[in-house]
């Protein structure tokens, strides 16, 4: 079961939209979330705080073969919008600032 924190953390994530689409220029996409798994084992769960924002063909993929996905063609992926790990220190910094421009600061 998920944290209370947890729970925020994700939802925060969510709210930004895909992260890739945004660097590019795309604009606003409705986003899924991408665990981090990049130093990680198989078998080991990824952190609920390690997850970056992407729209789902930017997450799974899609039929139509330009658009680079996470899990379908991850080196290419990586080489247009950067690391998961590059992503994921953008994602904290811009959860970061949401958060820090809430009204009083709440959350």
């Amino acid at each position: 079961m998920k944290s209370k924190a947890e729970k925020l953390w994700l939802s925060d994530v969510a709210s930004l939209g895909c992260v890739a689409c945004r660097n590019h220029g795309y604009g606003e996409t409705p986003a899924e979330l991408h665990h981090v798994r990049d130093g990680q084992g198989a078998a080991q769960r990824a952190s609920d705080f390690e997850v970056i924002p992407l729209c789902p063909p930017h997450h799974r993929g899609t039929a139509h073969p330009i658009i680079p996905s996470i899990h379908m063609q991850k080196r290419r992926f990586e080489r247009e919008f950067g690391t998961e790990r590059a992503l994921l220190a953008q994602t904290v910094r811009e959860v970061e600032a949401v958060r820090a421009n809430r009204i009083g600061g709440a959350f």
